[in-house]
């Protein structure tokens, strides 16, 4: 597990490395295709406003393209060998390539009229570089400075990593105490994405069943379970902000474990660079205080199948 934290201390320089090179605009209004993280990343632009269309590669190839062939779109894959994204390819007259592998197979195809590299490096853990870089990519893509937030994460850093530490500590000391029935992971808007990756990272990480949701959508039903859950509320300076705390509130009135998450100095669409990072850390640290020892048991990084 000690290259898993290796890969995630990797996260200012690699970004940095993206801020420096190259210059690629992206196109709106056509799909941008993904699984897990490459999914989430473009769905925090969807609600930032950014006139693009995000979609789950699985379900768009099987339910919503129906076989029909599309002008253009954008393809996001980390290994660019998930089966899913490559199964898409079929759906395009051409498209743009975003990986984290050139040589990838998700590059050689035909209809492949553009690669944009992530240049994260490799990854062999649960998605942290990586979903940064892919994160601002898509910042720069659409052409908004990422030179600033860069250096705000540069800076604060090893405060995320403290963040981590501490998120880790309370919730094993909690695990430690009590059954919870509910982990669930809140956000708003952007970081409706953010809440989405860290359930994925954390649950992959630690082996316990993390749920990410809109901020709405818990409000709209589970939380009649808070008396039973420990509640991870992602901050923000946005329209939600004060719904949010609100919730909070009233949730720990029934006797919810709330922890929150926030980069106060950032606005509410950078924010999506900065509140992922403290999850990174969580992860990593709740894993090893639960002597998980291996990230991917059930399957590979990679999903390939039939």
């Amino acid at each position: 597990m000690e290259e898993a934290l290796s890969e995630i201390m990797e996260i200012p320089e690699r970004a940095e490395v993206l801020a420096v090179t190259g210059h690629h605009r992206l196109p709106l209004q056509i799909p941008y295709i993904g699984m897990g993280s490459s999914y989430f990343a473009p769905l925090a632009f969807r609600f930032m406003g950014v006139d693009i269309q995000p979609e789950m590669a699985s379900e768009f190839y099987s339910y919503i393209s129906r076989n029909k062939i599309h002008q253009s779109g954008v393809i996001l894959s980390q290994s660019g060998r998930s089966s899913e994204t490559l199964w898409c390819t079929e759906l395009f007259n051409q498209y743009i390539a975003v990986t984290n592998d050139e040589n990838s197979e998700l590059c050689k195809r035909p209809n492949a009229v553009s690669v944009i590299p992530m240049l994260a490096g490799p990854e062999s853990f649960s998605s942290s570089k990586t979903y940064v870089n892919t994160l601002l990519l898509l910042f720069k893509g659409f052409g908004m400075d990422i030179h600033p937030p860069v250096q705000l994460l540069r800076e604060r850093f090893s405060q995320y990593e403290q963040k981590g530490k501490f998120l880790a500590d309370e919730v094993f000391s909690q695990l430690s105490k009590h059954k919870y029935q509910g982990l669930y992971i809140i956000g708003s808007g952007p970081n409706i994405a953010t809440a989405l990756e860290a359930a994925l990272i954390l649950t992959e990480s630690t082996k316990l069943a993390f749920q990410g949701m809109p901020l709405a959508q818990y409000d709209h039903g589970p939380k009649e379970a808070a008396a039973n859950s420990i509640v991870f509320f992602i901050l923000a300076k946005g329209e939600n902000n004060a719904r949010a705390l609100s919730l909070i509130y009233k949730i720990k009135k029934t006797g919810a474990f709330v922890l929150t998450v926030e980069e106060p100095e950032s606005d509410e669409n950078f924010s999506v660079l900065f509140n992922i990072v403290p999850f990174n850390f969580m992860s990593y640290y709740l894993a090893k205080k639960l002597n998980v020892s291996d990230t991917f048991l059930v399957g590979g990084k990679v999903t390939e199948t039939e």
